[in-house]
């Protein structure tokens, strides 16, 4: 992987790129060399696409400063999910956010090794995360559960089947509830 400060320098590059493109054009592994001063094969060999670049762009951004993936643990485990819910929400429909997500969401259908890797790497331990809250409140079968929860974020952002509101993520969050029972 690239020293750390280069590193840091083409996820700035990559992101920045990202955000600029909005959708309108291709990401290049030649624009973030360029935006962050590097040489192409600096990139090139660290990172086999540019969905690895901001793959590993996003991945440096999701945990903590431990590394590990948080979800909110009050106690209560409605008022956990509804902050979850929205916090995860407000992150897809973020503008500076969304097109990023979109190009990396777009990559991970065409490229398996990335789409293997943000399985193992990020979207694994984020439902291992709001799992474990789930179990820790009772909930049986917790994984299912968790995939249950994220399912129909995923679904709607991706789409666009509809725009989120804060009604539709309360009922949202109460439907997980009375799923799990009393």
């Amino acid at each position: 992987m690239a020293r750390d400060r280069t590193r840091v320098k083409v996820h700035a590059a990559a992101l920045s790129l990202a955000l600029d493109a909005n959708g309108a054009g291709p990401l290049t592994m030649e624009g973030i060399a360029a935006r962050a001063g590097v040489s192409k094969q600096t990139v090139y060999r660290s990172w086999p696409s540019t969905g690895a670049v901001l793959f590993d762009a996003l991945l440096a951004r999701s945990a903590d400063e431990s590394g590990r993936v948080v979800v909110p643990n009050s106690g209560d485990l409605s008022s956990d999910l509804l902050a979850l819910a929205t916090g995860m929400i407000g992150e897809l429909t973020d503008p500076l956010e969304e097109a990023l997500l979109r190009a990396l969401t777009a990559d991970l259908q065409s490229n398996a090794v990335l789409a293997a890797q943000y399985r193992e790497l990020l979207l694994g331990p984020q439902l291992s995360a709001i799992s474990t809250r789930l179990s820790e409140a009772g909930v049986p079968e917790s994984g299912d559960v968790a995939e249950l929860f994220v399912g129909p974020i995923f679904y709607r952002w991706l789409l666009r089947t509809r725009p989120f509101d804060s009604e539709w993520i309360s009922a949202h969050v109460e439907r997980i509830i009375r799923s799990i029972g009393p």
